[in-house]
């Protein structure tokens, strides 16, 4: 059902909806959090999703973080629990802007 709608990259698969899908269904094809998945894709759990639109599924053994106003790379690493250059070397860029998808490959 799922096969011939995703493309894969490092640190998640682009998953393209199809007409009937849901955020639950979904994170249950692909054995993530449904409340992750929303909020990867900058959507609340109750948005609607339209076939034809991309969204991100979080790969395993992948830690992500949306930052938040005041955050700083030292904030960052704490999270993940991990020196700051393996968080520079995770990303190809870095702003530390509100809303940003930090990735870290455990």
């Amino acid at each position: 059902m799922f096969e011939n709608t995703k493309i894969e990259s490092p640190f998640y698969t682009i998953y393209k909806i199809k007409k009937g899908d849901t955020l639950y269904e979904i994170s249950k094809e692909f054995n993530v959090n449904t409340k992750l998945l929303a909020e990867l894709n900058g959507l609340n759990m109750d948005d609607y999703i339209y076939p034809d639109q991309m969204v991100l599924i979080p790969k395993k053994n992948v830690s992500y973080y949306i930052t938040k106003d005041g955050d700083t790379l030292d904030i960052v690493s704490k999270i993940f629990n991990t020196e700051q250059e393996k968080i520079i070397n995770s990303n190809k860029t870095i702003y530390l802007m509100p809303g940003q998808m930090i990735y870290y490959n455990k």
